[in-house]
C-alpha cells in the first residue's frame, strides 16, 4: 500500500470534537486512505452518499434517531457526502448532539461540498485537499532512482493510484477515469449536458497546455460564447480536473496582467481526453508535457506542505518570460522548466532581475527536478 502524505495529518486530528472533510477528485484515494487507517478500529459505520438509502436515511433525520443509528460507534464516515441534501446540517447535529463521536465526510467535488457544509459547519470541521499520487509520496514508496527513472511514463499515463498500481492496464483503467468518473459529478451538480461541446472545450484545453487560454478563441473553436466557456473551467478546475495560473504583474507597464493558463492535475487524464498515449521520446508535446508535469506536481507538495505561496507564470507584451514564479511574502522564485537538459544553463530575462533583483532563478530540468519536489 502507497503510503499517502495526508495520511499524519488526518491520524493527528482524529478523536477530536471537530469534523474532519477529505476534498478530492473521484478515485483519488480518499476511501482507501480511510479504510487504511481505520482498518483496526471495530466502532466504524460507514455511509456512501452515492446509494439512494443513505440518501434516503439522511434526508429528515433527527438528532435522535442518529444517536440511535450510531449507536456505540465512535467514528462515522460519509463517502461522497456531497450527495446527501444539507449534509452540512446532518454533520452539525452530530458532532453537536454526539460528541463523543468523531464524523469524517469525503467528496469529490469542492465546490458542492463546500457550499452544503462551510456555513453550518464553520469553526466545527478541518478541511483537506487530496490529490492524485504525487512524486514524492511515490519516491518514499519506491526510491528516487526508480521515481527519476518512471517520469516519462508518469507524463504519458499519470499518478491515479489505480493506474499506477495495475501496470499494464494504463489505458484501460484511463479510459474508465475520462469516460465515466470525469464526468459524473460535473453533469449530476451542474445541469450540464454532456454533449460534444463540453467534451471538445476539455480537448481543447489539453492542447492548449503551456499556452496562454482565450476564452473568446476556445469559444469560436468549441460553439460556445466566452461566459459560458469561463464557467465550465470554472467548474471543471473545481471539479480537481485543471487548475488556472495568472499572469504575474508588479513592476513592469508591459507585463501581461489579465492572461492565464490551464494545465490537468493529472497528465493520464490529460491525455486519456485527447486519446495520445504515445511515449514522450516520440512526442511533439513534450516540453508542454513536461511544464505541466512540474508545475502541478510543484502545487501539489506546496498544498500538502501547508505553503502559503501564490503561484503565477510571467510574460511581456515582447514576449519575453518565465514557466513558473512563486511570490511567498515578498520572496520571489522563477522556475523556467525544460525538457532538454542542453538548455539548463537558460538565463533569467534581464528585464525581470531588474524588476525583481533579489528573485531565487532556477532552470528545471529532468536531471535537478527532485531540488523542487521533494
Amino acid at each position: 500500500m502507497i503510503q499517502r502524505t495526508l495520511q499524519k495529518k488526518i491520524a493527528s486530528v482524529l478523536n477530536g470534537k471537530k469534523a474532519v472533510t477529505i476534498i478530492g477528485a473521484r478515485q483519488v484515494g480518499k476511501s482507501t486512505l480511510l479504510k487504511m487507517m481505520l482498518s483496526d478500529s471495530t466502532d466504524v459505520m460507514w455511509f456512501n452518499g452515492d446509494e439512494y438509502d443513505v440518501r434516503e436515511l439522511f434526508s429528515d433525520i433527527t438528532s435522535t434517531r442518529l444517536r440511535s443509528i450510531i449507536a456505540d460507534h465512535r467514528i462515522v464516515v460519509i463517502d461522497e457526502a456531497q450527495r446527501i441534501q444539507d449534509i452540512g446540517l446532518k454533520i452539525k447535529l452530530i458532532t453537536d448532539n454526539i460528541p463523543d463521536v468523531q464524523v469524517i465526510a469525503t467528496g469529490s467535488s469542492s465546490f458542492e461540498l463546500a457550499s452544503k457544509i462551510n456555513e453550518p459547519l464553520t469553526g466545527r470541521k478541518r478541511e483537506y485537499k487530496m490529490f492524485p499520487l504525487t512524486f514524492g509520496e511515490m519516491v518514499n514508496h519506491t526510491n528516487l532512482l526508480e521515481e527519476l527513472r518512471m517520469i516519462p511514463h508518469r507524463m504519458v499515463y499519470g499518478y491515479y493510484p489505480e493506474v499506477v498500481e495495475l501496470v499494464g492496464e494504463e489505458r484501460a483503467v484511463l479510459k474508465e477515469l475520462s469516460e465515466s468518473y470525469l464526468y459524473r459529478d460535473i453533469l449530476s451538480f451542474n445541469k450540464i449536458m454532456k454533449s460534444e461541446k463540453l467534451v471538445k472545450l476539455l480537448q481543447a484545453l489539453a492542447y492548449q497546455i503551456g499556452s496562454q487560454v482565450s476564452y473568446n478563441e476556445i469559444g469560436q473553436t468549441v460553439g460556445l460564447d466566452s461566459k459560458t466557456v469561463e464557467r465550465y473551467i470554472d467548474i471543471l478546475e473545481k471539479s480537481y480536473i485543471i487548475f488556472r495560473l495568472k499572469s504575474y504583474a508588479r513592476n513592469l507597464r508591459n507585463e501581461l496582467k489579465a492572461s492565464r493558463k490551464i494545465y490537468f492535475w493529472d497528465l493520464g487524464i490529460r491525455n486519456a481526453v485527447i486519446g495520445n498515449y504515445s511515449q514522450v521520446e516520440s512526442r511533439t508535446d513534450v516540453g508542454n508535457l513536461w511544464e505541466n508535469f512540474v508545475i502541478a506536481e510543484r502545487l501539489k507538495k506546496n498544498h500538502y506542505d501547508d505553503s502559503y505561496a501564490q503561484s503565477w507564470f510571467w510574460r511581456t507584451q515582447q514576449q519575453k518570460e518565465i514557466d513558473y514564479v512563486e511570490d511567498a511574502d515578498g520572496e520571489i522564485k522563477a522556475f523556467e522548466i525544460k525538457w532538454n537538459e542542453r538548455k539548463a544553463n537558460t538565463k533569467c530575462p534581464v528585464i525581470f532581475t531588474k524588476a525583481y533583483p533579489n528573485t531565487d532563478y532556477k532552470v528545471i530540468t529532468p536531471k535537478n527536478i527532485e531540488s523542487i519536489l521533494l
